[in-house]
């Protein structure tokens, strides 16, 4: 018997980046067979060192390889800083893996070349801001980058402080130069889409939504 949905494994390196995914899928494709792999003693590591190493590289492999074990369809990656980790397992893999970051990018570029990046993870900045260069350089777009890296966020996060958590976001979002789309690029800023759209008046594109998305687009058939 034909199973009904994909079997899709969902690869965290952070706490705070499962909720959002899952939110994300039941609001999107609530049919969708999901199951976990946490390791988060690799952002711990990524943000003490302040870059990506062969030795992370080496675990996400781990990861990817234990993923495609279980028999899944695809990977989703959920956690932004550590682009040239997923690019490793999209190469060592013969079924499909998506970094948590490109579908969003995609969207924004529809919209222009002025893109917003909003991360609260500050390895993130750079790595994405990579990834959407290059996403832009193969689709032959212009691009204008404007990276924001909200200070204190992820930490008050970690801590259980919520609302300032939001609050910084929002705060960091009023001063934005003119933009014609935003990016949140941390699976955790997702809830904050709305709020930011409605103080910025921009098209906010958060990265488990966009996911979701083009993972359905793609699988579901």
């Amino acid at each position: 018997m034909t199973e009904p949905t994909p079997r899709i494994m969902l690869i965290h390196a952070l706490r705070e980046s499962q909720v959002p995914a899952w939110r994300a899928f039941e609001a999107g494709w609530p049919q969708a067979r999901i199951f976990n792999l946490l390791d988060d003693s690799l952002s711990a590591d990524v943000a003490a060192r302040g870059k990506l190493t062969d030795d992370m590289i080496e675990r996400f492999l781990t990861l990817g390889r234990y993923a495609a074990g279980t028999g899944a369809d695809a990977i989703q990656f959920t956690c932004s800083a550590f682009g040239p980790a997923i690019e490793a397992v999209k190469r060592d893999l013969s079924i499909p893996v998506f970094s948590p970051s490109e579908a969003a990018f995609e969207a924004a570029l529809e919209k222009g070349s002025r893109i917003g990046l909003m991360v609260t993870f500050p390895v993130s900045l750079k790595l994405l801001g990579d990834e959407l260069t290059a996403i832009a350089a193969k689709k032959g777009r212009p691009l204008d980058i404007h990276g924001i890296l909200v200070d204190g966020a992820i930490a008050a996060l970690q801590s259980g402080n919520i609302a300032e958590h939001d609050r910084l976001a929002l705060e960091a979002a009023k001063n934005l130069p003119p933009l014609d789309a935003l990016v949140l690029g941390q699976f955790s800023l997702a809830h904050m889409a709305g709020p930011i759209s409605q103080a910025t008046g921009l098209p906010v594109f958060t990265t488990p939504d966009s996911a979701v998305t083009k993972l359905r687009g793609l699988l579901d058939s």
